[in-house]
């Protein structure tokens, strides 16, 4: 990286720099940029320099866009999301008046993968530091689409990150074995033609205040602002485009700048700072997160089973207690199929599994059962009340597009009753136009005769249930290649074949 970084007694020096090399790899090749702003002091930091840097080159100079992207995961707390976009449309109007090539641009999830869907809609369990899934689907999946989409067009592009070295040993390592020898970027480590190049790398935390402090904003907002959110307040929660070298420093969930429904972390002290520091309507948030560590621990809300079916179980240390009914291993089936269980939707299951050994284990839990899915929706659609009855009869927690993807999604998963445009009734007052092509299969009586054919012939319901999906999908399809692949892959889940 050259000198950058050797004038720790004089950081004026060390800015001056920075803003020098942004100008010499701009100029050096046609290739656009990607700058990723989270809203937090690193990012801010970056696109500050680049927009100072910029300004300075002579306008025949400025021959390749600048694209500044955020990503908004749709669960940003609404103070950080509201600041965001007015920052991006200050950069883009500021931008435009000086003729610089800048374009500012959110990035979203698509609505199927957003976190209301992949929770209430599927069932994913929320996440926790072993089972992170939301960092892809949020943030890096709909980021790399939008890189994607400009290496279409030209080929290659460079992405600037506001990552330093001095965040971490770690981030430092995996930022080293990326950096291109004698070069000063880095390749990305999963996108083949994009590059990433980190201009305040040698910058410490001082020097990155100092730098917000000491020269103004170029579109007009208040760095001192931006320091005051980061009072009590432990790290930023940066745009992650680039796995390795953004997770190399940790999870961001106690961040000012995470997400509000952060259920990695134990305790969420960003909004509880929040709180604290008189910011009282969100605490329907607050509670409401800590209901999804909640619900996440409580096995009874949980299926027995993985969303494919397939069973598995865990080691079990602890003596059996009473309560507790222990079943040989070889029949487990058997005593499903006598006591009538279903393992998608089964609560209270306090069985142990005796091995040939005479070791125990237990079931594995799998997504969230229909009935929690439903119980998670009604307090989600209660805090979003809640807070627009405190502050803001506009803020939507979850919107009408995620909804209807849901209840395609409990469809799918068998709940015919159609239950999710009663919840949103209930619970918000409103009636929507739902998708009449989405209806359930059958009628409620209808349902009820199908139980009890099924439990007078001994049938799972759940399995014809999906036997019958898989064939209203292929209904009308004139080719119906699949279908009974489909039907094959229903009938071998492991919960029938224990």
């Amino acid at each position: 990286m050259g000198n950058l970084g050797l004038n720790i007694f004089n950081t004026g020096t060390k800015f001056i720099e920075a803003k020098e090399l942004i100008k010499e790899v701009y100029l050096m090749d046609e290739r656009p940029w990607v700058v990723g702003f989270s809203g937090g002091k690193d990012s801010t930091a970056v696109v500050q320099l680049v927009f100072q840097a910029l300004q300075e080159l002579n306008p025949s100079e400025l021959h390749k866009k600048v694209y500044v992207i955020s990503s908004d995961t749709q669960v940003e707390t609404p103070l950080i999301i509201d600041k965001i976009t007015r920052t991006l449309g200050r950069i883009q109007e500021k931008a435009l008046n000086l003729g610089l090539p800048i374009e500012t641009q959110k990035v979203r999830p698509k609505v199927e993968q957003t976190f209301w869907a992949s929770i209430i809609g599927k069932g994913y369990p929320t996440p926790r530091q072993k089972f992170r899934w939301c960092t892809d689907r949020l943030k890096i999946e709909p980021a790399n689409r939008f890189i994607l989409d400009k290496v279409d067009q030209f080929g290659e592009v460079i992405m600037l990150l506001g990552v330093r070295d001095s965040e971490s040993s770690t981030r430092a390592a995996v930022m080293q074995s990326h950096t291109i020898e004698g070069k000063k970027l880095m390749r990305h480590s999963t996108l083949r033609n994009a590059f990433v190049f980190a201009p305040i790398r040698a910058f410490d935390v001082d020097d990155v205040w100092e730098f917000l402090l000491q020269y103004e904003s170029p579109w007009g907002d208040d760095n001192n602002e931006l320091l005051e959110l980061y009072q009590n307040s432990s790290s930023e929660c940066p745009l992650v485009v680039d796995k390795e070298v953004k997770e190399s420093a940790g999870s961001c969930g106690n961040s000012r700048f995470g997400c509000w429904t952060c259920t990695v972390v134990s305790e969420d002290k960003a909004l509880s700072g929040f709180i604290n520091n008189g910011v009282d309507w969100l605490r329907p948030l607050y509670e409401f997160r800590n209901f999804l560590v909640q619900i996440r621990e409580d096995h009874t809300k949980r299926q027995k089973q993985r969303m494919n079916g397939e069973v598995y179980l865990l080691p079990y240390h602890e003596e059996p207690t009473p309560e507790q009914e222990i079943v040989d291993k070889e029949k487990l089936k058997e005593y499903l199929n006598t006591n009538n269980i279903n393992l998608a939707t089964i609560e209270e299951l306090n069985i142990l599994i005796r091995e040939e050994d005479g070791t125990h284990k237990r079931l594995g839990v799998g997504p969230f059962t229909l009935k929690a899915r439903e119980e998670i929706l009604r307090q989600l659609l209660r805090a979003q009340r809640q807070i627009r009855e405190l502050h803001d009869p506009t803020i939507e927690l979850i919107s009408l597009e995620e909804l209807k993807v849901i209840r395609k999604y409990w469809h799918k998963d068998l709940q015919w009753e159609d239950r999710l445009p009663l919840i949103v009734e209930e619970e918000t007052g409103e009636i929507y136009d739902w998708n009449h092509d989405d209806r359930p299969v059958f009628k409620d009586d209808q349902l009820t005769d199908l139980e009890t054919l099924c439990q007078e012939e001994g049938i799972n319901l759940s399995v014809l249930k999906q036997l019958i999906s898989i064939e209203k999908d292929y209904s009308g399809v004139k080719v119906r290649r699949g279908l009974f692949q489909a039907f094959d892959k229903t009938l071998k889940q492991d919960f029938l074949h224990l």
